[in-house]
């Protein structure tokens, strides 16, 4: 099969099921592949050619857009390894791809504890800029999934969100009876309606409601550092991993939920100790 026959059905395929980020990856990537080696047949592509051709590729960028090439790439021979000749071998399927393109440790991320989200929130007065707060610190829900929600996504407890991250249809978030209902008496109290939003806000502006609330209580907060707590306390209080994952988080896997369940404190390690054995 000629290259630019494989990258026209991989690309097709691609455009039905894929979100505009990873499409657009794959458009620039395989349309740079197509003008190196224009002609080329699929099978006759070397380890030693991928290799020059990702290192021209990557001149100048940071070692996470390598990253992301470097993927996009030995993904469109694994589509057609898997989906049109089986026999097809990979040429970027190799140790020494892995090694120069291999992803760095994950480490776990310093989580705020409990007391101090708690006091950012409660010493947050603004009602509007409370329940930003609240939805991201006990929702679990990611600073843009706040700002999109509307009226008409709000079902009580339940929260659904549109065109999520994931590339799902919709989401759901699961927030307390109390939170849910204060949103409830906000929208109300602002006669918001059904499809507008209920925080227009941009993003920038939102940051720096998160950074304000973090300035009263002496910490710098970030938008997402008010989401990974929502796991963190989760988790710690007996909820098992996978709802963790599944219904807090909301994420594709659970290596990536281990990051958000942050490092056990001396505090927290004698707590959990004399509930044990008390």
């Amino acid at each position: 099969m000629q290259l630019s026959q494989g990258i026209k059905v991989c690309m097709e395929f691609h455009r039905s099921n894929s979100r505009d980020n990873t499409i657009r990856g794959y458009e620039y990537v395989l349309g740079k592949l197509s003008e190196h080696f224009e002609g080329r047949e699929m099978e006759s592509l070397t380890s030693e050619e991928m290799l020059s051709f990702l290192n021209q590729l990557c001149i100048g960028t940071m070692q996470r857009t390598k990253r992301s090439r470097y993927s996009n790439l030995r993904s469109f021979f694994n589509f057609i390894r898997n989906n049109i000749d089986h026999n097809f071998v990979n040429p970027c399927d190799t140790p020494m791809f892995r090694r120069i393109y291999r992803h760095p440790e994950a480490t776990p991320w310093d989580i705020l504890e409990k007391e101090v989200v708690d006091e950012v929130i409660f010493r947050t007065t603004n009602p509007r800029n409370r329940l930003i707060l609240e939805l991201m610190a006990r929702g679990g829900m990611r600073v843009g999934e706040v700002l999109k929600l509307t009226p008409a996504d709000v079902l009580d407890q339940k929260l659904i969100l549109r065109n999520p991250k994931s590339g799902k249809e919709n989401e759901v978030v699961y927030i307390p009876q109390k939170l849910a209902d204060r949103l409830k008496e906000y929208i109300t109290t602002k006669k918001t309606e059904s499809n507008k939003r209920i925080f227009p806000l941009t993003y920038p502006a939102a940051r720096a409601i998160v950074h304000k609330a973090g300035e009263l209580v002496g910490t710098l907060i970030r938008p997402h550092d008010l989401r990974r707590p929502a796991a963190t306390f989760a988790s710690r209080s007996g909820v098992p991993i996978e709802i963790v994952s599944k219904v807090i988080l909301r994420h594709a896997n659970l290596s990536t939920t281990q990051r958000y369940l942050g490092k056990v404190t001396d505090k927290e390690a004698f707590r959990w100790i004399e509930n044990l054995y008390c």
